[in-house]
């Protein structure tokens, strides 16, 4: 038990930005323009960043990436439409490269 509850001690702050990401950007989505720019553009910069950051500090973790694409399933409902669901995929799969290039980085920085 101890080891699960360190280890979310260590990666809450990574989900909180996810969070943060997710559902405090969705309310800047005025129209079809600002939603596009919002999930092609803002999102996926912020998803790549946080998890590269992730994958250098935390390293690979697979749940990492599907718990983000899982925290971005009820913004559809909130914000979006039904269209949206692609997202959710895709910002796991942005979370998984950039985890990917996080542990690359490291290793890249131990040599």
């Amino acid at each position: 038990m101890g080891d699960f509850k360190d280890r979310f001690k260590s990666e809450i702050i990574f989900y909180l930005v996810i969070i943060l990401d997710f559902y405090l950007l969705g309310h800047f989505v005025m129209d079809t323009g600002s939603g596009m720019f919002i999930l092609l553009i803002v999102v996926p910069i912020i998803c790549l960043i946080t998890s590269i950051i992730y994958g250098l500090l935390i390293g690979f973790r697979l749940y990492f990436s599907i718990i983000v694409g899982i925290l971005f399933i009820p913004t559809i409902f909130i914000y979006y439409n039904e269209s949206a669901w692609v997202y959710a995929v895709a910002y796991a799969i942005i979370s998984f490269i950039g985890q990917a290039m996080g542990i690359i980085m490291s290793l890249t920085n131990k040599k």
